[in-house]
């Protein structure tokens, strides 16, 4: 079989990149592309820019956003006093979901991994201090995924964020041990949620 061409291997190259396409589909992506009519392609290059370009993360909770605010920190039928702690923007859309859940977000941006030279500072642990003393927020629900990292970070957190009048949860159930967020069906995600309990 004659070899592809380079830019076609180059495409290739960069389309494994991307999470969930394995070698197979980026070759078959690929060769899809450069067969296809110019001005699809065009169209897909140009919504991939402009979604770059226009999507944000909200200055107040991490989530991705076109606005900052986002739509679930103005929201005003939220329940302002529930805060749920997640590790990436991409693990609300799996909480929405459930559609269990009726309160606000906060995004760490990770969890704590010495091991992968994450610490605690690398987080966005102080701005969710800030939000606790500018908001009327009276629980903290942490829902992070149930790996050794995971825990670490909820336990952490749990000591840290302790204050009166001020509870922090876990999602206490229905999530595999060892996986994260992304992998829950919408039902385990809201049992998970309604299970909470306290950390102590």
């Amino acid at each position: 079989m004659p070899a592809l061409p380079d830019t076609v291997a180059a495409l290739i190259g960069a389309l494994n990149k991307l999470p969930g396409i394995g070698p197979r589909s980026a070759e078959r992506i690929a060769l899809h592309l450069v067969q296809a009519e110019p001005a699809a392609v065009e169209n897909l290059a140009r919504a991939i820019l402009e979604a770059r370009r226009r999507v944000q993360l909200c200055a107040v909770c991490g989530a991705l956003t076109e606005a900052s605010p986002c739509a679930l920190c103005s929201d005003p039928r939220r329940d302002a006093g529930l805060v749920c702690v997640v590790e990436r923007a991409t693990d609300i859309l799996s909480l929405e979901k459930s559609a269990t859940y009726r309160g606000k977000y906060h995004v760490l941006g990770g969890k704590i991994s010495p091991l992968n030279g994450v610490e605690p500072e690398d987080l966005r642990i102080a701005e969710l201090e800030r939000r606790l003393e500018a908001e009327p927020i009276r629980e903290v629900i942490i829902a992070l995924g149930t790996d050794v990292e995971g825990d670490a970070t909820s336990f952490y957190l749990a000591r840290r964020l302790a204050r009166p009048r001020l509870k922090v949860t876990r999602i206490a159930h229905g999530l595999p041990a060892g996986s994260g967020l992304e992998f829950a069906d919408e039902i385990t995600l809201s049992r998970a949620l309604e299970g909470r309990r306290e950390i102590e």
